[in-house]
Order: C-alpha cells, then structure tokens, then sequence
C-alpha cells in the first residue's frame, strides 16, 4: 500500500511521506521536531505530545492575527525588496508557464514546485509573494501566505543571517514586534554589525515602542555600514538572493530616525 500525507490545511493527499510542502496549496506538511526530546509534531502543535515541551510561544499566534499587517512599517521595506526582486535573474530551468496551465496559490503548476526545492528556497519563496503582495497593497493575499511564509523557516535546519533578516520583517508585518526584535537580535549577537538584522532589529523595536533601542541600532547601522558593506557577504551583493539595491534605502531610513531623534 502506498503510503499518503495529508495536508493539515486544506486536507490534499499527495503520495509518500517525505514531502515537506503541500502539492496543492503550498502548505507545510510538518512541524519542527521538539527541541527537547526530538520527536516529530505536527505545523500547528504548540507543546510536544511525548514530553510536554512548549514549542512555540503562545503570547501571539501570526496564524489568529494575519489580518493585522502593519503596513506604514513594512511598504518601504516592501518597496525596495520588491525592487530586487525584480532585477533578480530568473532561476536557471524556470520558464514561462503556457496558456491555460492549472494555478496554485503561488502561481502557475509548472513554474512552482515546492516539494522539489530545498526548505530555504521554499521560504524564500514565500518570502517573496508576502513582500510583493505588501508593496502592491494586496491585503488579503499578504495575509494569506503570512503564516505559511513563517512556518516555512521552520523546516531550516540552521537559520542564517539572511534567513533571520526575512524571517524578522515577515514577523513585523505580523504585527509580532517582539517575535522580530528577538529574531533579528539572534543574529546580531553573531554578527553585531550585520546591517540587514540591524534594520530589522530597529523596526522590531519600533513595533514595541523601543524608540531608544531602535536608536541604537540604527546609530550602529549607520557607523559601520561602510566596513560592513565591504566584507563582501553574500547578502549585500546584487542578483541571485543579494539585498544590494536595499542597503542604500535601509542607511537612509536609519539617518532619518536619527536625525529626528536628536
């Protein structure tokens, strides 16, 4: 007998049970395992059936409170995202789809695959549609792939920087400022000059009301951006999944904020 996962969300069966994305809606199939004991649970499980670990924190579900998005603090961000999105080089082997092909809720059957791609792709992925619905104003659709987008980082085995940078504004946009802030913060006790979890961190804080922190990271945006920027990393460049065209955008809002605050 060939064995079958059911979706959680919208109940598509697809074959075999190493599929980690939805066929049909693009849904995660499952959770993290338990940080305790290890076991697999299930998207939705907030405490392990095994041990009684907490999974994720029950303070504010982006899954009840997806239509909250904040969007006078995420369209600039959205903005320029969007903009290197668009210059991005489309992925080699990805075509056009034809006239009439099937759609998906992340478009076109033949151009979306999330089953075949690695968890960070299908996060970028998602990633992508929540930032181009917020820059197009697009309520419903932002709303929609919120959650999805989010608990696809989950499926990431070891978050990079990058990851936490994106992971941290779809939280923010979630209307879950301290979600972004801890986020984003996690990657600057890494790297505590990394420009784009310093934006990050900045906006979390604002979220919260934290003028004085948010100050402060974006008075360290702005003094190491020149050095930082030089170092070279993957993120800072241009094409591919590089935020070249954002950094710019990101000191000038940084400048802003402290030349208000003074």
């Amino acid at each position: 007998m060939t064995r079958t996962t059911t979706c959680p969300k919208c109940g598509h069966r697809q074959p075999g049970a190493d599929a980690k994305f939805c066929a049909l809606c693009g849904s995660p199939l499952h959770g993290p395992p338990c940080p305790d004991c290890g076991i697999a649970l299930g998207v939705d499980d907030r405490y392990c059936i095994a041990c009684g670990a907490q999974v994720r924190p029950a303070a504010r579900s982006v899954f009840a409170e997806a239509n909250r998005v904040p969007w006078a603090v995420a369209a600039v961000l959205a903005l320029a995202l969007v903009g290197a999105l668009v210059l991005r080089p489309r992925d080699s082997g990805e075509s056009a789809p034809p006239t009439g092909q099937p759609v998906t809720a992340l478009g076109p059957t033949s151009a979306v695959d999330l089953n075949a791609m690695t968890p960070r792709e299908a996060a970028t992925r998602l990633f992508d549609r929540v930032m181009t619905a917020i820059e197009q104003g697009n309520r419903d659709e932002a709303a929609l792939f919120l959650p999805m987008a989010i608990a696809s980082y989950d499926l990431i085995a070891a978050l990079s920087l990058d990851d936490r940078f994106h992971l941290s504004l779809l939280h923010a946009a979630a209307d879950n400022g301290a979600e972004a802030l801890a986020i984003a913060e996690a990657g600057l006790a890494v790297r505590p000059t990394h420009l784009l979890c310093l934006a990050a961190a900045a906006e979390g804080a604002l979220l919260l009301g934290d003028t004085t922190r948010a100050e402060a990271h974006y008075r360290t945006l702005v003094e190491s951006y020149d050095a930082e920027l030089a170092t070279g990393l993957e993120e800072y460049g241009f094409g591919g999944t590089g935020h070249g065209n954002l950094l710019p955008v990101l000191r000038e809002e940084a400048i802003a904020f402290l030349s208000r605050s003074r």
